[in-house]
Protein backbone atom coordinates (compact mmCIF):
# COMPACT_ATOMS: atom_id res chain seq x y z
CA UNK A 1 0.00 0.00 0.00
CA UNK A 2 0.98 3.32 -0.82
CA UNK A 3 0.95 5.60 1.63
CA UNK A 4 2.34 9.11 2.66
CA UNK A 5 4.38 9.66 6.06
CA UNK A 6 4.83 12.87 8.36
CA UNK A 7 6.59 12.32 10.53
CA UNK A 8 10.18 13.26 13.03
CA UNK A 9 12.55 11.34 14.70
CA UNK A 10 12.96 7.69 14.84
CA UNK A 11 11.59 6.88 17.84
CA UNK A 12 8.04 6.70 17.92
CA UNK A 13 4.87 6.97 20.83
CA UNK A 14 2.10 6.24 18.85
CA UNK A 15 1.09 6.50 14.93
CA UNK A 16 -2.38 7.94 13.48
CA UNK A 17 -3.68 6.14 10.09
CA UNK A 18 -5.93 8.64 8.44
CA UNK A 19 -8.19 7.62 5.16
CA UNK A 20 -9.14 10.29 3.10
CA UNK A 21 -12.45 10.59 1.36
CA UNK A 22 -13.75 9.84 -2.48
CA UNK A 23 -11.46 10.83 -5.06
CA UNK A 24 -8.80 12.74 -2.81
CA UNK A 25 -5.72 11.26 -2.09
CA UNK A 26 -3.25 10.39 1.19
CA UNK A 27 -1.70 13.93 0.57
CA UNK A 28 -5.18 15.51 1.49
CA UNK A 29 -5.43 15.59 5.18
CA UNK A 30 -0.98 16.09 4.97
CA UNK A 31 -1.44 19.94 5.78
CA UNK A 32 -3.82 19.44 9.00
CA UNK A 33 -0.91 17.83 11.20
CA UNK A 34 1.07 21.03 11.81
CA UNK A 35 -2.19 22.98 12.21
CA UNK A 36 -2.98 20.18 15.05
CA UNK A 37 0.03 22.12 17.00
CA UNK A 38 0.63 19.12 19.05
CA UNK A 39 3.69 18.79 21.75
CA UNK A 40 6.75 18.01 20.46
CA UNK A 41 7.18 15.81 23.47
CA UNK A 42 4.35 13.18 22.32
CA UNK A 43 5.98 11.74 19.23
CA UNK A 44 3.52 10.30 16.27
CA UNK A 45 3.94 9.19 13.18
CA UNK A 46 1.04 9.85 10.67
CA UNK A 47 0.62 7.65 8.42
CA UNK A 48 -1.84 8.52 4.88
CA UNK A 49 -2.91 6.06 2.75
CA UNK A 50 -3.95 6.01 -0.89
CA UNK A 51 -7.56 4.24 -2.13
CA UNK A 52 -7.20 1.95 -4.63
CA UNK A 53 -8.15 3.44 -8.06
CA UNK A 54 -11.68 2.14 -8.76
CA UNK A 55 -14.37 2.69 -11.11
CA UNK A 56 -17.43 4.40 -9.58
CA UNK A 57 -20.68 4.06 -10.13
CA UNK A 58 -22.41 6.72 -9.55
CA UNK A 59 -19.19 8.94 -11.30
CA UNK A 60 -20.58 6.99 -14.84
CA UNK A 61 -17.67 4.45 -14.04
CA UNK A 62 -14.64 6.88 -13.86
CA UNK A 63 -12.12 5.26 -11.99
CA UNK A 64 -10.64 7.45 -8.77
CA UNK A 65 -9.16 6.78 -5.85
CA UNK A 66 -12.13 5.39 -3.82
CA UNK A 67 -12.15 3.00 -0.67
CA UNK A 68 -14.93 1.17 -2.56
CA UNK A 69 -17.89 1.70 -5.40
CA UNK A 70 -21.12 3.37 -4.82
CA UNK A 71 -23.90 2.32 -6.42
CA UNK A 72 -26.84 4.70 -5.78
CA UNK A 73 -27.28 8.02 -3.64
CA UNK A 74 -30.24 6.08 -2.40
CA UNK A 75 -29.51 5.52 1.56
CA UNK A 76 -31.89 2.29 1.50
CA UNK A 77 -29.91 0.80 -1.54
CA UNK A 78 -27.32 -1.60 -2.09
CA UNK A 79 -23.93 -1.22 -0.69
CA UNK A 80 -20.56 -2.22 -1.63
CA UNK A 81 -20.10 -5.46 0.62
CA UNK A 82 -16.44 -6.97 -0.74
CA UNK A 83 -14.95 -3.45 -1.60
CA UNK A 84 -15.76 -1.90 1.99
CA UNK A 85 -14.24 -5.55 3.44
CA UNK A 86 -11.53 -5.30 0.93
CA UNK A 87 -10.27 -1.85 2.13
CA UNK A 88 -11.15 -2.91 5.60
CA UNK A 89 -8.45 -5.68 5.28
CA UNK A 90 -5.92 -2.82 3.58
CA UNK A 91 -6.03 -1.01 6.92
CA UNK A 92 -5.65 -3.59 9.22
CA UNK A 93 -2.43 -4.66 6.88
CA UNK A 94 -1.13 -0.91 7.77
CA UNK A 95 -2.07 -1.31 11.46
CA UNK A 96 -0.38 -4.54 11.59
CA UNK A 97 2.25 -2.63 9.68
CA UNK A 98 2.91 -0.03 12.58
CA UNK A 99 2.56 -2.69 15.10
CA UNK A 100 5.49 -4.78 13.38
CA UNK A 101 7.71 -1.47 13.53
CA UNK A 102 7.58 -1.22 17.34
CA UNK A 103 3.85 0.35 18.11
CA UNK A 104 1.59 -1.29 20.48
CA UNK A 105 -1.73 -1.83 19.38
CA UNK A 106 -3.57 0.29 21.99
CA UNK A 107 -1.30 3.60 20.72
CA UNK A 108 -2.47 3.00 16.88
CA UNK A 109 -5.37 5.74 15.98
CA UNK A 110 -7.07 5.18 13.08
CA UNK A 111 -8.88 7.93 11.45
CA UNK A 112 -10.88 8.68 8.23
CA UNK A 113 -12.62 11.73 6.43
CA UNK A 114 -15.93 10.08 4.49
CA UNK A 115 -15.39 7.24 2.49
CA UNK A 116 -12.26 7.02 4.77
CA UNK A 117 -14.53 7.05 8.12
CA UNK A 118 -16.68 4.61 6.85
CA UNK A 119 -13.23 2.02 6.52
CA UNK A 120 -12.21 3.12 9.81
CA UNK A 121 -15.42 2.71 11.78
CA UNK A 122 -15.68 -0.69 9.78
CA UNK A 123 -12.28 -1.39 10.72
CA UNK A 124 -11.86 -0.34 14.62
CA UNK A 125 -15.23 -1.84 15.99
CA UNK A 126 -14.05 -4.57 14.55
CA UNK A 127 -10.38 -5.40 15.30
CA UNK A 128 -9.17 -8.15 17.08
CA UNK A 129 -6.99 -5.57 19.10
CA UNK A 130 -8.55 -2.83 21.32
CA UNK A 131 -6.79 0.45 19.09
CA UNK A 132 -6.18 3.66 20.25
CA UNK A 133 -8.57 5.27 19.44
CA UNK A 134 -11.47 5.41 16.49
CA UNK A 135 -11.77 9.40 14.73
CA UNK A 136 -14.90 9.57 12.10
CA UNK A 137 -15.26 12.64 10.36
CA UNK A 138 -18.37 13.30 8.21
CA UNK A 139 -18.88 10.00 7.95
CA UNK A 140 -21.36 6.84 8.78
CA UNK A 141 -21.37 3.19 9.88
CA UNK A 142 -21.48 1.25 7.07
CA UNK A 143 -22.99 -2.85 7.37
CA UNK A 144 -24.63 -2.41 10.49
CA UNK A 145 -26.46 -5.74 10.11
CA UNK A 146 -23.27 -7.61 11.00
CA UNK A 147 -21.61 -5.34 13.14
CA UNK A 148 -23.12 -6.96 16.78
CA UNK A 149 -22.00 -10.43 15.41
CA UNK A 150 -18.82 -9.27 13.90
CA UNK A 151 -17.43 -7.41 16.98
CA UNK A 152 -17.90 -10.65 19.09
CA UNK A 153 -15.07 -12.31 17.44
CA UNK A 154 -12.92 -9.39 17.69
CA UNK A 155 -11.55 -7.14 20.58
CA UNK A 156 -14.38 -5.17 21.80
CA UNK A 157 -16.50 -8.32 22.47
CA UNK A 158 -16.25 -7.52 25.99
CA UNK A 159 -14.19 -4.11 26.70
CA UNK A 160 -16.13 -1.01 25.37
CA UNK A 161 -13.31 1.63 26.35
CA UNK A 162 -12.14 2.41 22.75
CA UNK A 163 -12.14 5.91 22.43
CA UNK A 164 -14.47 7.46 19.44
CA UNK A 165 -14.38 10.96 18.17
CA UNK A 166 -17.31 11.60 15.85
CA UNK A 167 -17.61 14.73 13.87
CA UNK A 168 -20.58 16.06 11.43
CA UNK A 169 -20.89 19.28 9.51
CA UNK A 170 -24.11 20.57 10.57
CA UNK A 171 -25.06 21.64 6.80
CA UNK A 172 -23.61 18.60 4.99
CA UNK A 173 -24.92 18.52 1.67
CA UNK A 174 -23.13 15.10 0.49
CA UNK A 175 -23.72 12.95 3.97
CA UNK A 176 -26.35 14.66 6.32
CA UNK A 177 -25.89 15.17 9.41
CA UNK A 178 -28.01 12.41 10.21
CA UNK A 179 -26.12 9.98 9.28
CA UNK A 180 -23.63 11.03 11.45
CA UNK A 181 -26.51 11.18 14.04
CA UNK A 182 -27.44 7.33 13.24
CA UNK A 183 -24.04 6.18 13.48
CA UNK A 184 -23.49 7.80 16.82
CA UNK A 185 -26.43 6.26 18.19
CA UNK A 186 -25.41 2.79 16.91
CA UNK A 187 -22.13 2.91 18.44
CA UNK A 188 -23.77 4.20 21.97
CA UNK A 189 -26.22 1.29 21.54
CA UNK A 190 -23.41 -1.57 21.19
CA UNK A 191 -22.03 -0.18 24.53
CA UNK A 192 -19.52 2.45 23.57
CA UNK A 193 -18.80 5.87 24.65
CA UNK A 194 -18.94 8.20 21.80
CA UNK A 195 -17.56 11.78 21.74
CA UNK A 196 -20.00 13.96 19.21
CA UNK A 197 -19.64 17.08 18.24
CA UNK A 198 -21.05 18.86 15.68
CA UNK A 199 -19.63 22.53 13.57
CA UNK A 200 -21.57 24.78 11.15
CA UNK A 201 -19.81 23.76 8.14
CA UNK A 202 -20.55 21.45 5.11
CA UNK A 203 -18.66 18.08 4.34
CA UNK A 204 -15.68 19.68 5.18
CA UNK A 205 -13.32 20.03 8.34
CA UNK A 206 -13.02 23.90 9.79
CA UNK A 207 -10.45 24.90 12.57
CA UNK A 208 -12.61 24.46 15.76
CA UNK A 209 -12.77 20.84 14.33
CA UNK A 210 -8.69 20.65 13.94
CA UNK A 211 -8.33 22.07 17.74
CA UNK A 212 -11.00 19.54 19.20
CA UNK A 213 -8.98 16.78 17.04
CA UNK A 214 -5.69 18.09 18.42
CA UNK A 215 -7.65 18.10 22.31
CA UNK A 216 -8.75 14.64 22.09
CA UNK A 217 -5.25 12.59 20.14
CA UNK A 218 -3.43 14.23 23.48
CA UNK A 219 -6.05 12.32 25.40
CA UNK A 220 -5.74 9.24 23.70
CA UNK A 221 -2.00 9.35 24.29
CA UNK A 222 -1.77 10.39 28.01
Amino acid sequence: MDTVEVASGDEFDGCVIWLHGLGADGHDFEPIVPQLTLPEELRLRFVFPHAPVRPVTINNGVAMRAWYDIFSLDRDGPVDDKGIRQSASILEALIEREHARGIAFENIVVAGFSQGGAIASHCALRFRHRLGGLMALSTYLPLQSTLNAEIKQGAQSESKDLPIFVAHGEFDPVLPMQLGLASRDAMIALGFAVEWFVYPMQHAVCPQEIDDISIWLRSCFQ
